[in-house]
């Protein structure tokens, strides 16, 4: 079968085309920017990929009329714009119009769970998307979740932040509310067993999993599953802005996700019913599992995917390959080069630089660096990294995007998206068995300028002594 995966550099989309694939599936993904897909090699003979920004419906013409099933998963939990619920709906009545003319039999859309009639603004905006997709000439299978447990989602990244560094919480008080959380392996068992059943057609459904708790359990089951003490006390007084900025100071969240997650916590997601599950014969696990599960991935660096690697964790409102080329006009640049050792070791020490890696010299100043970033409402480093030694064009890296990464080639190409009154790149290429290292900075007026001279005292420190360790 042809199938038409949306959100294919998404959480849910990276974890679900190897499933696909497994499957026996030829599956077509879709990708604002080529530049950001990344498909291992043993999968594409049954992978293809085309550029869509559903926002163009110009753009849409590259879908082929050949499909079979679609999955749409498209969403903006933290968008930027004020009117992203308009967004959205455009984003949906340009898909259902594409794929009106398309031989597509299916669509499935994984949405949140609104049985509440006080619903916060993003998930009045998914019921919004639900309704324009059940306009289409195709099924439509809509599987409404709530939070969902797994290495590298947003809630399991919140929570473990939140339980590793705070012995004692002073927390708000829609900590209290309840709600259903679900593992992500039993995310993508509904999704992939939805697939042209004709039984989930024209229907939607609540998927969670057995446990109903509310957040402040969550954190606390997290505790026990890390055997730590913490201490969780809520307070009515805490406003939405003020929680907003507790997450986003403590946790490596960015403050629009924090501000969408806060004013949807106060709303209590719970299956209505679970019918799916004797529907699809899927048992989903409790979440006491899913935190065993996800802890694991996490020890064993088996992170398939992570929210942090979308675009709407940094700053970036285009597409990568617009600063994939780094500038050398009106910039000023930091060049540095040494003579390598041992190619294959400079190499493994480059794919492994930041996170908890560090980046080998001068750890203490790249963290103040973050730390000021974040009082500035920027990402800070608090990121980190999805792989300990692996890196792919499109991922997040502390306060940088990964442009380009190519090991045959020995070249990485970082994007800064810390806040900065210009644009900076840093690069590291190798030629013959020379390293050349360059810092490049497009300065922005006069405020540019006067911070690029105000770091240079820092350069020689900073970036002489990271490469000397990224030789020796």
């Amino acid at each position: 079968m042809k199938i038409l995966l949306t959100g294919a550099t998404g959480y849910i989309g990276k974890r679900l085309l190897p499933i696909l694939v497994a499957q026996g599936h030829e599956v077509i993904c879709c990708v604002r920017d080529k530049n950001r897909f990344y498909c291992p090699v043993e999968f594409q003979k049954s992978v293809s990929v085309i550029e869509v920004d559903f926002l163009k419906q110009e753009t849409l013409t590259t879908i082929p009329d050949a499909i079979d099933a679609a999955y749409y998963l498209i969403h903006s939990m933290s968008g930027t714009a004020a009117n992203f619920d308009e967004l959205e709906s455009l984003s949906a009545l340009n898909f259902v119009q594409r794929l009106n003319e398309t031989e597509a039999k299916q669509v499935i859309y994984l949405s949140g769970i609104i049985n509440d009639k006080s619903l916060s603004k993003h998930l009045s905006s998914r019921k919004k998307v639900e309704e324009i997709l059940n306009i289409g000439t195709f099924a439509t299978t809509t599987l409404r979740a709530g939070i969902i447990v797994g290495s590298g989602s947003a809630s399991f990244e919140i929570i473990r932040d939140l339980v590793n560094k705070l012995p004692i919480m002073i927390t708000p008080k829609w900590l209290n509310t309840k709600c259903q959380p679900i593992a992500i392996p039993d995310v993508l068992d509904f999704l992939s067993k939805s697939l042209l059943n004709p039984l989930t057609y024209n229907q939607s459904f609540d998927i969670g999993g057995p446990d109903i708790l509310t957040y402040k359990e969550m954190l606390l089951g997290f505790a026990e599953a890390k055997k730590l003490k913490r201490w969780i006390f809520t307070i009515p007084i805490m406003t939405p802005k003020l929680s907003s900025y507790w997450l986003y100071f403590v946790t490596s969240t960015s403050y629009r996700l924090a501000s969408a997650l806060v004013s949807s916590m106060k709303v209590e997601v719970v299956c209505s019913d679970n019918r799916i599950n004797t529907l699809l014969n899927v048992t989903p696990m409790s979440y006491k599992q899913a935190l065993s599960r996800a802890l694991i991935k996490v020890d064993e660096d088996k992170v398939a995917s992570s929210w942090k690697d979308s675009l709407v964790s940094g700053r970036f409102s285009s597409n990568m390959s617009e600063y994939l080329k780094v500038p050398k006009k009106d910039c000023y640049i930091d060049r540095r080069k040494m003579e390598i050792l041992d190619r294959d070791f400079t190499i493994s020490r480059i794919w492994s630089i930041g996170g908890d890696t560090g980046w080998y010299y001068g750890d203490w100043l790249w963290n103040l660096r973050g730390f000021i970033d974040k009082l500035y409402g920027g990402v800070g480093s608090r990121r980190g990294r999805t792989n300990r030694h692996d890196i792919h064009s499109g991922d997040a890296l502390d306060f940088w995007r990964v442009l380009y990464a190519n090991k045959e080639e020995g070249k990485l190409i970082l994007f800064a998206e810390m806040k900065l009154p210009g644009e900076a790149w840093l690069e590291f290429k190798i030629i013959n068995n020379t390293l050349y290292q360059a810092a490049t900075f497009r300065p922005r007026g006069i405020w540019g300028k006067l911070y690029w001279y105000s770091v240079l005292p820092f350069h020689g420190f900073i970036f002489e002594g990271m490469l000397k360790k990224l030789i020796q």
